[in-house]
């Protein structure tokens, strides 16, 4: 029988989504079980992200909403991880959520255990020494054919508008061995998909080397971390989130083409002004940003390519943010995803640089990017009629089977047999803005 319930809430990107799957096996070792029912927890833990206002206050709003929980549940154990706790260094968005019993960042996940036990000592018991780090946790996946695989944490770039070096701290990279032997124990289970996770994950530098392959041929670290994956058996796919367009060098964009790669990059722009970008401390510039787009299709001529983009920075003019709309066509993008600008506080952006740009402006400019990307994609997406591509099917339901190609686009087919997991060839038939559309062919065993 299971000592209790928990109940974990998941804000934010990919690698918040890592987290709690360590934040699961912690609270799984400890005999506790995931309930959906936030009134049957008797522990709730939210994951916070820091990367825009709406995500805060959605932690603020639950909250709120758990004090009520308590006059039904005393004995309700409410904490707070994630990257809220993280960038808090004076202790004032400590003092907004007094009503959380536990306030940590995930870097400190490893311990607990130990605070848990000091709120409750009738439910829970610390055995064992505490782990070095929270990666050295195993983390308790919820699907059997994808895996997430964190490789680096923290990050050293400083750009003005960004919490994450003050969030998660400078930037660390896993050792090798440890990311391969994850690889191998996942993939020994049926996992067939796999993504690294770094905030600037191209920056990844191996601490062992020496546990390279002799015959790996690149010298770059993160080039030599893609084929050592590449070689091992029962992998198909591989993918990382996300590149800096400063680590983007010769041997990675050549790694770029190793067979079992996802023939899809997300390499952040943010913007496609050269005083933008100067603000921003990003440190290129549109025209080398250019530059590495064009090497990479060069390498990959057929591959797909997103970009995140904030727009209405501060500063930002409307001349200068027509310069995005010029380097997105320049790029040829088959996707974006575009942010208006949302001061953080303690960045650099926030303390120098005043919000002035107005929020319908940036919402114009929001507007003029998702119409653009509509536009281009539409028109990309036609080249896809009459091809075959391999779709991982992720979903099977009412009829139909969906699931992503290699190049990340979302595909569909009519198909009353179960293939969650399986890789499907589909003849596309049908190409609209969001979804391509065809029939099977045939797929993996």
């Amino acid at each position: 029988m299971p000592k209790g319930k928990y109940h974990l809430i998941t804000y934010g990107c990919q690698m918040n989504k890592a987290d709690s799957e360590r934040i699961a096996a912690v609270m799984e070792g400890l005999g506790f079980e995931a309930t959906a029912d936030e009134n049957a927890a008797d522990v709730i833990i939210l994951n916070s992200c820091s990367v825009r206002q709406s995500a805060e206050d959605r932690v603020f709003g639950k909250l709120r909403d758990y004090s009520l929980l308590r006059e039904k549940n005393p004995g309700l154990i409410v904490g707070v991880t994630g990257c809220l706790p993280g960038r808090d260094l004076d202790g004032k968005i400590r003092k907004k959520l007094m009503k959380a019993d536990l306030y940590f960042p995930i870097r400190e996940l490893q311990e607990l255990p130990t605070r848990l036990a000091g709120l409750r000592p009738d439910l829970f018991e610390v055995s064992g020494p505490a782990l070095d780090n929270y990666l050295s946790i195993a983390p308790k996946r919820p699907r059997d054919f994808h895996a997430n695989i964190v490789i680096q944490t923290g990050c050293n770039k400083f750009c003005t508008y960004c919490v994450v070096p003050y969030a998660r701290g400078r930037e660390w990279n896993r050792p090798a061995k440890d990311i391969l032997a994850e690889a191998r124990a996942v993939l020994a289970t049926g996992v067939v998909s796999l993504d690294l996770l770094g905030q600037a994950v191209n920056a990844y530098v191996a601490p062992d080397p020496e546990a390279f392959s002799p015959a790996n041929p690149y010298k770059n670290t993160f080039a030599a971390l893609l084929w050592e994956l590449n070689q091992l058996e029962g992998l198909q796919r591989l993918g990382f989130t996300s590149p800096h367009p400063l680590h983007m060098d010769d041997e990675v964009i050549d790694s770029l083409a190793l067979p079992k790669m996802m023939n899809f990059l997300n390499l952040p722009a943010q913007a496609g002004n050269d005083e933008v970008l100067r603000r921003m401390n990003r440190r290129y510039t549109a025209a080398q940003y250019l530059d590495i787009i064009a090497k990479v299709r060069r390498r990959l001529p057929d591959i797909a390519l997103g970009t995140d983009l904030i727009v209405g920075f501060p500063g930002e003019t409307a001349e200068q943010f027509e310069d995005t709309l010029k380097l997105y066509r320049a790029a040829d993008f088959d996707i974006s995803y575009p942010a208006m600008y949302s001061p953080r506080s303690g960045t650099t952006s926030a303390r120098f640089f005043p919000d002035d740009v107005p929020r319908e402006e940036k919402k114009r400019r929001w507007r003029a990017v998702q119409t653009l990307m509509e536009q281009v994609v539409l028109k990309k997406n036609q080249k896809y009629v009459g091809t075959e591509v391999e779709v991982l099917i992720d979903s099977c339901a009412r009829g139909w089977c969906s699931g992503h190609s290699r190049e990340m686009k979302l595909t569909r087919f009519r198909s009353e047999e179960n293939l969650v997991g399986k890789t499907v060839v589909v003849r596309i038939t049908k190409a609209m803005e969001w979804m391509l559309e065809g029939e099977a062919v045939s797929h993996k065993p």
